[in-house]
């Protein structure tokens, strides 16, 4: 996306680089427009709207996106402590594998929403603590998904058979609340294989906390992972016809919720720095930069 005339005229006085900079008026009019297409009269009232703060957690950006989510997903503890600082009264989530027993204890101190439970070793490490939770079951089903630029599968959510053990420890542990399903599971997805996906774990998934769990009113969040194309970025995901869409999708009394991450941020934000040297080697061209391999680490590999 073409950088504005506004940025580019900030960027230009910088008396100090590498920098990120942000157009937190352009990101602002992006969230809105985004949150109208989920709440569009054809999309009877839209899913609830999570922002992954793993796309870009910095404060700015998190007080310019609080009027049009619903809540954060956050995904540790340091998340949890940052976003809860900067959004006080946001309703948060906490997801992802590898969470510790401090970080666990601190999301109850800290009155989070939900937890997304990826395993039944973790599941065991709440229900030790006894206190009050709810929960999300991070479901990691086998459907294939042509196109996507990255799959959810390994470390990620759990298969059938450990999804059973938990709704069994559920049933004996009055403390924990299980509100419904929890499945991310493929990103880098246009609207049409982003419905198709929610369509198989819809399908998957409300006969399931019916019949096994007994959850008449549940929650199903099918995550992230709308497509932001770099080689054009001035093409962007179809809000509307996505949230039409889950509106077809989803039977009356059931949450859906989505947790898109870059797919907020990413159009709003600069990397901006020096060129220090421009050189041929062996027919190839170099540009070297000012900055640290950290710093583009991902974009270079993933070919951004």
């Amino acid at each position: 996306m073409k950088m504005p005339p506004h940025v580019l005229s900030y960027v230009r006085r910088l008396g100090r680089l590498p920098a990120y900079v942000y157009d937190l008026p352009g990101l602002r009019a992006h969230a809105e427009a985004i949150r109208n297409a989920l709440r569009a009269p054809s999309a009877a009232g839209g899913p609830e709207l999570y922002y992954a703060a793993k796309a870009n957690a910095d404060a700015p950006i998190l007080r310019v996106l609080d009027p049009f989510v619903d809540g954060i997903e956050i995904s540790s503890g340091g998340e949890l402590v940052h976003v809860r600082r900067t959004l006080p009264h946001a309703r948060l989530a906490f997801g992802g594998p590898g969470k510790t027993d401090q970080e666990l204890r601190l999301a109850l101190d800290l009155n989070i929403d939900r937890i997304h439970v990826e395993s039944p070793h973790e599941l065991h490490r709440i229900a030790a603590l006894e206190r009050p939770a709810g929960i999300l079951l991070r479901a990691n089903l086998p459907f294939a998904t042509s196109g996507a630029a990255l799959s959810m599968s390994g470390p990620f959510g759990m298969d059938e058979d450990a999804l059973e053990t938990c709704a069994k420890l559920v049933s004996e542990r009055p403390w924990l609340r299980l509100h419904g399903i929890h499945a991310h599971l493929a990103s880098g997805l246009h609207a049409p294989a982003m419905l198709d996906l929610a369509s198989r774990i819809l399908d998957w998934a409300l006969p399931w906390l019916r019949d096994r769990c007994g959850i008449t009113e549940p929650e199903v969040n099918v995550g992230g992972g709308m497509a932001v194309d770099y080689t054009a970025p001035d093409t962007l995901f179809d809000w509307r016809s996505y949230a039409e869409g889950l509106a077809s999708l989803t039977p009356p009394g059931v949450r859906l919720r989505i947790e898109p991450g870059r797919a907020v941020t990413a159009y709003h934000g600069w990397y901006v720095t020096d060129v220090l040297d421009v050189k041929n080697t062996r027919g190839d061209t170099y540009v070297v930069l000012r900055g640290g391999t950290h710093h583009l680490r991902t974009p270079v590999t993933k070919g951004h």
